[in-house]
């Protein structure tokens, strides 16, 4: 699934993560890649953790974000811009649209954790709910751009937004040059794609698989050169990465850079957000676990040698889903040390 070589052909590359990052340091945190002990006896093997919960606005998506609206004209930031999310999008945009003086209206599942929405509002942003899925919010969204004149800044289906999720996967390669596999989610496809551009032309020996919610998992279902949506229900766990269509932009490079897509079930993101939080100390959400979650059901293997990288896409959860997940995976009533 997965190739090796760039081309200038190449809607994103390896010089264009580079380029991101030089536009983006200042805003962006560089998270760390932390070791840890209980994952690694859990899977056998050694296994770190890309923790990008720790990011500004607790999610990886800045970084995306922050690129785009950075390449954007002072007549566009002056009309505003606007965005359509479940939650860490919405956030990244109007940190990053409120620190070059832009407005910034954004559009959000209704059922989206309310820890998200109030995110949203402290950091500035126009919140408008919308009944449905991430797919009726983005229609809205895109309505309200087109009607008044504003700039849409896609969640991941835009080289600009790939390139700067890709430099999580550049700072993983610096970080950890003894990674030979990264585990990361896969929503749209813009955190994936840019990680594989990235880790792979620094260690060209690495491996990346994504991993999908088993209830939303459209690039498992999609056929090489054609999106299909995703037939399951968007409710789960991993809100962050219920997107029901790959995008047109990220459909072919998860499929050129990504050696193989997985799914995992909720369960099992249950027991990784209860496990990172009792072991590891970090409040991980439903998207972010499912790394971790997919190493330990077994659902991935870790590399034979090396270490594994687990990305932590994003650390917003709400405060109920947690407290839910930690029970179901009966944590409660132990007594957690830190690994």
């Amino acid at each position: 699934m997965a190739g090796s070589s760039l081309t200038r052909e190449e809607p994103v590359t390896a010089r264009d993560v580079e380029r991101a990052a030089r536009r983006v340091g200042k805003l962006v945190r560089q998270t760390p890649v932390l070791s840890s002990g209980e994952v690694s006896r859990r899977v056998g093997a050694p296994v770190t953790l890309k923790a990008e919960s720790l990011q500004r606005t607790g999610s990886f998506k800045l970084r995306g974000a922050a690129h785009k609206i950075s390449r954007l004209s002072s007549s566009e930031l002056n009309a505003g811009v606007v965005a359509a999310s479940a939650g860490n999008h919405a956030q990244a945009v109007a940190v990053a649209a409120g620190l070059r003086g832009a407005a910034a209206e954004l559009f959000i599942p209704a059922h989206a954790p309310a820890a998200k929405v109030a995110a949203v509002r402290s950091y500035g942003g126009e919140v408008h709910l919308v009944d449905g899925s991430y797919d009726e919010a983005a229609a809205a969204a895109r309505e309200f751009a087109d009607n008044e004149g504003r700039t849409l800044i896609p969640p991941f289906d835009d080289p600009d937004v790939v390139s700067g999720a890709g430099t999580v996967g550049a700072e993983i390669a610096r970080q950890a040059p003894r990674t030979r596999l990264v585990v990361v989610p896969v929503g749209g496809g813009a955190l994936a794609a840019g990680v594989g551009v990235a880790v792979k032309w620094l260690l060209p020996d690495v491996r990346v698989v994504g991993v999908q919610a088993e209830t939303c998992a459209p690039y498992v279902h999609a056929h090489p050169g054609h999106g299909q949506a995703s037939s399951g229900p968007p409710r789960t766990l991993c809100d962050g990465i219920a997107v029901k269509r790959p995008g047109e932009i990220t459909l072919p490079l998860v499929e050129r850079w990504v050696d193989e897509v997985v799914t995992v079930a909720d369960d099992d993101v249950a027991e990784a957000i209860a496990m990172l939080l009792g072991r590891a100390k970090l409040v991980v959400e439903g998207a972010g676990a499912a790394p971790v979650a997919a190493l330990i059901a077994g659902t991935v293997q870790p590399a034979p040698h090396g270490e594994t990288c687990a990305v932590l896409s994003g650390g917003n959860i709400d405060p109920s889903w947690l407290v839910d997940c930690v029970r179901r995976a009966g944590y409660a009533t132990r007594v957690a040390s830190p690994g």
